[in-house]
């Protein structure tokens, strides 16, 4: 029994075809959108990608750029399909083209699919990216003349004044690094001196974070250096102080940031998809009608169009036949082709001489 049909009659074919073939030309635009989304979310992450250390998030946009590519083609190839199919004659032409390009349409839609749910599932990857690279980016802060590093310090200030941020989780990460270079130390001051021998690795480590962390919204003038000592500053007390610094870290900044992004780019993908697959569903209607047309010979008679030929447990069974049925006949076309002498005459060697024995009459 065929699945949800549907009876079409002339006029209500032709019809269809008619919107058809324009949500196709729509369905063209919606490709150019998932492009454009895509070219968007790759320009986003390649903007903060010294922040940020190479994992897999950048499958997602080339995922939207590949589907909104494809989509164009095939969009633009269903709309001619379907305009062709006002005229049965001119169905003719397409016959044989439509049950292929339904199947790649389908799996097309499920890449659709996949791409949103993508937008969706990136989170902990970004999350891992993010606290790699921020944290790579806060040790080399201070390397401004080492090549290829020299405009970390100029990314990273930018970035917590864009984002309003401190540090990668906050503002103490700038505790346990060494963010001010050698070359701005006056190694002949004890100080410096007794301070980079303070610890193991030779650092010189402050409680102190750069300007960039400063909140320009505070009234008190921007405590960056000493912030622990409650001494070296009038009417301070670090515990219980108000501190004039951002609070949040970049870390969480930028990933709620990019989380917005692609959880509306994921939320756009999905509608998307749902339109594809009602575009699809009546491009499968057309021609299962179109095709019932031709079997009764009258292009003014009225047709059935359905989803399924037979029910899905049917339909998965008989290609489940399919694919079996070839395997076995994969499996026999091998054997024959490792086996060297089938269908070869066998010679028979009888003697010395390949002579046959004589035959002795029977009396």
């Amino acid at each position: 029994m065929a699945v949800l049909r549907v009876k079409f009659t002339k006029s209500q074919r032709d019809k269809l075809a008619q919107v058809l073939w324009l949500l196709n030309w729509v369905s063209v635009v919606t490709g150019i959108i998932l492009f454009s989304l895509g070219l968007f979310l790759k320009v986003e992450i390649n903007k903060r990608r010294e922040v940020m250390a190479e994992r897999q998030i950048h499958s997602v946009p080339n995922m939207l750029i590949a589907v909104g590519l494809i989509a164009c083609i095939i969009n633009f190839l269903g709309g001619k399909i379907c305009y062709d199919c006002v005229d049965t004659n001119k169905f003719l032409r397409w016959k044989l083209v439509m049950l292929p390009y339904i199947i790649c349409t389908f799996f097309f839609t499920l890449c659709v699919l996949v791409g949103a749910l993508m937008c969706y599932s990136m989170h902990k990857e970004l999350e891992e990216s993010l606290a790699l690279g921020l944290s790579d980016a806060m040790r080399y802060y201070k390397d401004t003349d080492t090549p290829g590093r020299c405009f970390l310090k100029r990314t990273v200030d930018q970035l917590q004044i864009q984002f309003q941020c401190c540090g990668n989780k906050g503002h103490r990460d700038w505790f346990q690094i060494q963010w001010i270079s050698i070359r701005y130390l006056d190694m002949s001051k004890r100080e410096v001196l007794d301070r980079l021998r303070s610890n193991v690795e030779g650092k010189y480590l402050m409680d102190s974070v750069p300007f960039s962390c400063c909140n320009v919204n505070s009234p008190r003038p921007c405590i960056q250096y000493q912030l622990t000592n409650n001494s070296a500053h009038f009417n301070y007390d670090y515990q219980t102080e108000d501190l004039n610094l951002w609070k949040r870290g970049c870390h969480q900044a930028l990933v709620e940031y990019y989380t917005n992004i692609m959880h509306s780019i994921g939320l756009a993908v999905l509608l998307i998809w749902l339109f594809e697959l009602s575009v699809l569903t009546g491009v499968r209607y057309l021609q299962t009608a179109l095709e019932n047309v031709l079997r009764q010979g009258d292009p003014e008679s009225e047709s059935d169009g359905w989803l399924l030929e037979n029910s899905f447990v049917e339909t998965a069974r008989s290609n489940f036949s399919i694919i079996k049925n070839l395997g076995k006949c994969n499996q026999i076309s091998t054997a024959v082709n490792e086996d060297p002498n089938i269908d070869k005459p066998c010679t028979a060697h009888y003697g010395p001489d390949n002579v046959p024995p004589k035959q002795m009459p029977v009396a």
